[in-house]
Order: structure tokens, then sequence, then C-alpha cells
């Protein structure tokens, strides 16, 4: 099996495919003054780049896994991502409750897709 890294970094890589699949590191928006639903569009942003990069797009998503320091802003969260997703192709999908890196991060997402 093939294993192909992206974006790498000191610390890790924001994807690696294997084989047929690629996985997608935890996403951040850049801003973190912005409202829940600006990050929450930054960190999408990311993904479509991230899957573009490996010639897939969000129609490929197997699973999204989304990390909210505040449940509070679960419907804020969901009225940008409703707006993202592929109606056709929905991913199965995860919402948790956990504190992140850095207190401004409202939101974070990682994210597994099928590129055969």
């Amino acid at each position: 099996m093939t294993i192909q890294r992206f974006s790498i970094g000191k610390r890790m890589s924001q994807a690696v495919r294997a084989g047929d699949t690629l996985y997608l590191a935890g996403q951040v928006a850049d801003d973190g003054r912005a409202t829940i639903e600006d990050q929450t569009r930054q960190v999408l942003a990311k993904l479509d780049a991230l899957l573009k990069e490996a010639g897939a797009d969000k129609s490929r998503l197997l699973a999204v896994n989304v990390f909210l320091p505040n449940i509070a802003d679960f419907d804020a969260m969901n009225t940008v991502y409703d707006a993202w997703v592929d109606p056709a192709n929905p991913p199965a999908r995860a919402c948790v409750e956990a504190r992140l890196a850095d207190a401004d991060l409202r939101v974070e997402m990682t994210a597994v897709a099928y590129l055969g």
C-alpha cells in the first residue's frame, strides 16, 4: 500500500493518504476572534482545500468529527455545516464538546475520505 502525505509540518501532516483512504488532521480557524459561523466557514474551507489537493471533494467524505468547546455553539455551527455538506453524500458525523488547544478556537474538525 502506498502512503502519501500532504502539507507536512514539523509535528504532523495535514492529510495522509493510505491506499484509497484519506485522513484529514484536525482543522481550526485562522482567526480565533471570529464568530462560530466564520470559524466554521474557515475550517470547512481548509477541509475543501485538503480534499482538492488529494484529488477529491466533499462528496467523497466518509466521516467528519466536530469538536466544540461550547456545545451551545452546536446550532450555529450546524447552520454553516448544513449549507456546506453535500446533501446527496453526507458523511457519518460525530460532534462532541471538548476543550481545544487555544481558548479562542470555537470549532475543530477532522475527516476521513475515500479516494478510490
